[in-house]
């Protein structure tokens, strides 16, 4: 964890203000402790995300929320296939997986 201090300097740019607001919007998920706002790894992910979407690519304050949201499914998409994937491997006889691995192959074809 580290604090929003430590945070806003690593984050070249950062505003202060503005991470404030991500968190006040749930943007970002801060834990308080006492009164210091403090960030897991993936919080400091997160906050890096927003501030290139917003400075890099110039994503509104209005569009945002939208981004994220999709952004957040397409992540989750992602760790649902991997552990489909795991599952298979750790499940399926080899022969069945390279027909399906075959077929898979030929439709993007």
């Amino acid at each position: 964890m580290i604090t929003i201090d430590v945070l806003v300097t690593r984050v070249e740019g950062l505003q202060r203000a503005d991470l404030e607001q991500w968190v006040a919007s749930d943007w970002v998920r801060a834990e308080t402790v006492g009164d210091v706002l403090s960030f897991g790894e993936i919080d400091v992910a997160r906050v890096t995300l927003i501030h290139a979407l917003r400075s890099d690519l110039e994503v509104n304050d209005a569009t945002l929320p939208m981004v994220l949201s999709l952004l957040d499914q397409l992540y989750d998409l992602r760790r649902q296939v991997r552990q489909l994937s795991e599952v298979m491997q750790e499940t399926v006889p080899g022969d069945i997986l390279t027909e399906i691995s075959y077929r898979l192959a030929a439709r993007t074809l």
